[in-house]
């Protein structure tokens, strides 16, 4: 029988719930440097209560408040939203001001303040292409063919896209008859242009390209031409033996040969203006420098300082305590004016939660670099002895979780007297040398690259004997280790790393 009515049932859970604050200082913490500039922007636009502060007016201010803020950051707990419909104006007026003041000694001082100038105009590349093929004798149908070339080159500048493809597109979409024949035609006429060597199928056609259009025709030129043609299987395997037996010449024949090989573009897509190298930059977060003592070089000081060039300085704007102050005094509170009530305090809340945000995730990047700091003296100092470092060490110290540390880590730099380097570079697993003391895997690395660079490259360092090196230097580490390792180097295997002196 099928029982029918209703019932009441209570369950208890337990979940733990973000704040709208909380969200918008995680999403504030993971931004680098450059991305806040944008983020702040938008911000101002959105909300016409938050407005940027004058700085003369503000450096009076800063030891007055800042004071106050770490005061405010040491408390774990969120003040809810208030539901009264009067705003506290002289708290907001004097603690809701973000003054950009810099943290550490040092301020940022060492770089100059800069403002973007407009870039150049550059033409792309297919750009470029189109132009010289517009001054190419081409028929209306070989001009359809051309542009589907060039709208299939890839990253590198390689037509991969096969040839039935182009043909059925252009019979598709321009009612256009072409064969392979036709479209061969046109993808050669195109690798002369240049830069020479676009639109090259392979890599070996782009190297065969490039050495036919060398004005230069000598002994070395046709050799290179006769190993690229015709001996491509011994020349990726770097059988040196075998192609001095092939093209019968000598050592300094086949050395000549490869040097004018290495010489060649083989990414000709990838070419970029001089300028356009500039536009891709890194915009430190942080500045850290060891300063010596005068009188002893063990007793100085790390100055920390946090690049806040892009983040200006922030309030609440006053005109809007006027326009509350106005609406006040009316003997009548019409609907309207409730609005205008309701409109305000809501954007002060808003505002004072985004420049409480920004104070929370500077003083939360400051207090991270300064422990990494901490645990790495040696490496800011002189440049290498890096420790084993994990996101732990670092949340341990300064009471916060995991993902908050990977979050502050990430897409973060610094800039050191021994070069700019991400956050992430500081974190690595730990080895034991054979005297007991723990070492980063990072200095493994470096050694193990090291030893690759001044090996003989006539005779290059097996895998294995490259773990014996390393053992010599107290390294315990596995041969397979060392071979993750070098291929995390991105450095080949010794067969491949075999050059002819």
């Amino acid at each position: 029988m099928i029982k029918t009515g209703q019932n009441l049932k209570q369950n208890q859970s337990l979940q733990q719930k973000l704040s709208p604050q909380q969200i918008q200082f995680i999403k504030l913490l993971q931004l680098p440097t450059a991305a806040m500039e944008q983020r702040i922007k938008e911000e101002i636009e959105m909300n016409p209560v938050l407005e940027e502060d004058d700085l003369d007016r503000l450096e009076e201010r800063v030891q007055e408040n800042e004071a106050e803020w770490e005061e405010k950051e040491k408390s774990d707990e969120v003040e809810p939203v208030d539901q009264h419909e009067d705003v506290d104006w002289d708290s907001f007026m004097h603690n809701t001001e973000y003054e950009g003041n810099s943290y550490g000694s040092g301020g940022g001082g060492r770089n100059e303040d800069w403002k973007d100038l407009p870039d150049p105009y550059h033409d792309t590349l297919l750009e470029e292409l189109e132009k010289q093929v517009s001054l190419i004798n081409l028929s209306e149908n070989e001009r359809l063919i051309a542009d589907q070339v060039l709208g299939s080159l890839d990253e590198d500048g390689y037509f991969r896209r096969e040839t039935e493809a182009v043909v059925d597109n252009i019979a598709f979409n321009q009612g256009v008859l072409v064969n392979a024949d036709d479209i061969e035609k046109v993808r050669k006429q195109i690798q002369q242009l240049d830069p020479i060597g676009i639109a090259s199928r392979d890599l070996r056609d782009c190297l065969s390209c490039q050495l036919k259009n060398l004005k230069n025709k000598n002994v070395s030129r046709q050799n290179a031409i006769d190993i690229i043609d015709n001996h491509w299987e011994s020349f990726e395997k770097k059988h040196f033996s075998k192609l001095k037996k092939q093209l019968d010449i000598d050592d300094e024949g086949l050395k000549e040969a490869f040097d004018l090989i290495r010489s060649l573009d083989p990414r000709p897509g990838a070419v970029a203006h001089p300028d356009e190298d500039n536009q891709q930059y890194i915009e430190p977060d942080f500045e850290v420098y060891y300063e010596p003592s005068e009188t002893d070089d063990d007793d100085g000081e790390y100055v920390i300082s946090l690049n806040r060039r892009n983040v200006p300085p922030l309030r609440i704007s006053p005109e809007y305590k006027q326009m509350w102050d106005n609406i006040k005094k009316k003997p009548e509170q019409e609907s309207s004016d409730k609005n205008a009530k309701r409109f305000i305090k809501d954007k002060v809340e808003s505002a004072q939660w985004f420049i409480d945000s920004i104070i929370q995730r500077q003083n939360t990047l400051m207090n991270t670099m300064k422990t990494i700091v901490s645990l790495q003296e040696d490496f800011f100092k002189y440049g290498e002895g890096l420790k084993p470092m994990i996101l732990k060490d670092i949340a341990e110290r300064i009471k916060m979780d995991i993902s908050t540390i990977s979050r502050v880590v990430n897409g973060k730099y610094v800039q050191t007297n021994h070069g700019v380097y991400e956050l992430k570079y500081f974190f690595s697993e730990g080895l034991q040398t054979e005297d007991g003391e723990d070492v980063s895997n990072r200095e493994v690395k470096n050694y193990l690259h090291d030893i690759i660079d001044n090996e003989d490259k006539q005779k290059p360092y097996s895998d294995q004997a490259l773990t014996d090196l390393l053992k010599e230097k107290g390294y315990k580490v596995a041969r397979r280790t060392v071979s993750k390792y070098r291929e995390q180097l991105q450095i080949p295997v010794a067969r491949l790393r075999k050059q002819i002196m």
